[in-house]
């Protein structure tokens, strides 16, 4: 038998003064309603996973364009992997992967900028001159 949340009285009394009056019976919910003085309400608050930068598109610019020994696509798994956490609402996670995407990104970003500008150096000023 399934339990109930209002349990009612058995109804093989007869002798029940509420019954004999004709009166209605009063809702045992009503009365307990009307004797809580402190009611308690839980709100359950997610934290803001809006305020977490992914780097998605700075990740996926490094990956095209500037994947220097891979850095690029590291930083693009983190990106996801910030994404995904996002959605499970796992924000500390989220944070931690976007502090490391954004290290690969910096760091690929930083290292295929040098290696561009030594490229352009190395055209304008051959070694063969000296």
């Amino acid at each position: 038998m399934a339990p109930t949340l209002f349990p009612m009285e058995s109804k093989s009394s007869k002798t029940d003064s509420v019954r004999a009056t004709g009166v209605p019976p009063a809702c045992k919910h009503l009365a307990e309603k009307k004797t809580m003085t402190n009611p308690t309400t839980v709100i359950e608050v997610y934290p803001d996973t809006t305020e977490v930068n992914d780097y998605y598109l700075w990740s996926i610019f490094n990956f095209v364009y500037l994947n220097f020994c891979c850095l690029g696509f590291i930083a693009l798994a983190y990106s996801l992997k910030v994404r995904d956490k996002k959605l499970l609402n796992d924000l500390n996670g989220a944070v931690e992967d976007a502090k490391t995407a954004r290290l690969f990104n910096i760091t690929s970003s930083a290292l295929a900028a040098s290696c561009i500008i030594l490229v352009f150096i190395f055209l304008r000023y051959p070694l063969t001159d000296y």
